[in-house]
């Protein structure tokens, strides 16, 4: 997901599934289902992540495409009514783009991702006490001038705040707005915000009246770096909804890495639900069955239907001519990660806190220094770098970027400090968050058909909470169906 003020078992093949003619009996039962658990409810224990061995299934009642947090959250709502289910992904572990690697003892999350501790659905479906979330400083450090100027939020570093009051980032008039939009989000519901008037960020923020100090200085790196898109084309109405969580919550990083919010939520579902390497090429709903192809020329069933939950160009492909809407052609939005080692000592800065580019020059937009925010994203004695940059930059090679990051930053910090650093890995995320700019609709119907049905961020909003919200609605539009069908 996505900065995401947002964001990253190989089995044998499963065996071939009954013919429909053999589950005649079971079709004309009444579907019952158990009453939903409490979506409050949260686990204290970790559980063991599913047994990779081949699922024995002679029904799995509903297949889903794609084990990112929107199909995650699919299953989890299946698994809470009780409706077995065969969760199917191409790669080698759940988590979609929410993903972390370890490298050299470091935990590199697949592109800049933050977790928002005030996501609602989130909130209902994570146990943040397990996750060991770790929070980042309320504010940032802002590079412009030559120099670094703080920003904080005043109700939680008033003090702070007070001392920043007169720094060129923004006027006093800009920091009153502030708390003037805090409060006018705080009374809007999620429902209202995702349903309203829209324009552009930008244009949202013209109007309010911020002046283009404000704007350039904090609002474009800032934001931009949560939207991927410095221009703020992003809609006005995923601006309201980030800006509210953001007062509401905290900014953190699990202990082990943003893969331990997917690997959560799988490691709740059934034993042998979840069958990874396992790539879907096609998809058909007829007769009141679901039929998958996978990729290994083998075909799998379902009675209840098939949940879709990969990103839109891949459902695009994979639903070719069985769409009922005409997808919106908008460039995706990109990301450059870059990832250094350092010594504790060529760390200029102790607090847990993001670096933004305020001055309006350069490639890279934010930074942030991972082992002060969780100590854990680094071996013993060792700092972790992240830095960030917005689009993919596809015309400069991976060595000649990271020269120029090096560069750049020396700038900020100094040559003897960051020249010192070592280069550990470079992502580049051509698909980091679907385009959300206006025109949007943020709440759209899951239902493609009957026995068919899409989730994922981009059905909803371009954050974590959005790919959960996405899941669940999929698998309500798939209860309202079978409601009406099995009679």
């Amino acid at each position: 997901m996505s900065l995401t003020l947002s964001l990253p078992f190989s089995n044998p093949s499963l065996s071939s599934l009954s013919s429909p003619t053999s589950h005649h009996h079971h079709r004309r039962r009444r579907l019952i289902l158990k009453p939903p658990k409490s979506s409050s409810s949260q686990i204290s224990i970790p559980t063991p992540p599913p047994d990779p061995s081949p699922p024995n299934l002679q029904n799995p009642g509903v297949i889903i495409i794609g084990a990112g947090l929107s199909g995650l959250a699919a299953a989890t709502r299946l698994a809470s009514q009780n409706i077995p289910f065969l969760l199917l992904d191409a790669s080698d572990a759940v988590g979609g783009r929410v993903r972390t690697d370890t490298v050299d003892g470091f935990l590199l999350d697949r592109g800049f991702q933050i977790f928002i501790t005030s996501y609602p659905e989130a909130q209902m479906l994570l146990d943040y006490q397990t996750l060991d979330l770790k929070k980042f400083y309320s504010g940032a450090r802002i590079f412009y001038g030559g120099r670094f100027h703080t920003v904080s939020d005043p109700l939680r570093h008033f003090f702070d705040s007070l001392r920043t009051l007169t720094n060129p980032i923004g006027s006093v008039l800009d920091k009153l707005l502030i708390a003037l939009t805090r409060i006018r989000v705080l009374t809007r519901s999620d429902e209202e915000i995702f349903s309203s008037d829209e324009v552009s960020t930008a244009e949202l923020l013209s109007r309010i009246g911020f002046s283009d100090l404000a704007v350039n200085r904090f609002f474009r790196p800032f934001f931009g770096g949560i939207f991927f898109d410095t221009e703020l084309e992003t809609t006005s109405r995923l601006f309201d909804f980030v800006f509210k969580c953001l007062a509401l919550g905290n900014n953190t990083l699990p202990a082990k890495g943003i893969s331990a919010i997917p690997e959560q939520l799988a490691a709740k579902l059934p034993a042998k639900s979840i069958r990874l390497n396992s790539r879907a090429v096609s998809v058909d709903v007829e007769s009141g069955w679901a039929s998958v192809g996978l990729e290994s020329g083998e075909g799998l069933r379902s009675e209840m239907g098939v949940i879709v939950a990969v990103e839109e160009p891949e459902a695009v492909k994979l639903l070719a001519g069985k769409l009922n809407r005409k997808p919106v052609q908008k460039p995706a939005r990109s990301t450059v990660c870059l990832y250094f080692s350092a010594e504790p000592s060529q760390v200029p800065d102790r607090d847990p806190i993001l670096f933004l580019n305020g001055s309006g020059k350069g490639i890279v937009n934010n930074m942030f220094f991972a082992t002060n925010v969780a100590p854990s994203y680094g071996p013993p004695g060792k700092a972790l770098v992240s830095v960030s940059l917005i689009g993919l930059f596809e015309d400069v090679g991976d060595e000649d970027l990271t020269a120029e990051v090096v560069q750049e930053l020396s700038g900020w910090f100094g040559e003897s400090m960051v020249g010192s650093w070592k280069h550990l890995r470079t992502y580049r995320i051509g698909f980091a968050q679907p385009n959300q700019s206006p025109p949007t609709d943020l709440m759209k119907n899951p239902r493609v058909g009957p026995g068919l049905y899409l989730c994922g961020d981009y059905q909803t909003s371009a954050t974590f909470d959005g790919a959960l919200v996405s899941g669940r609605k999929a698998v309500e539009a798939l209860l309202r169906d079978r409601a009406l069908i099995q009679v």
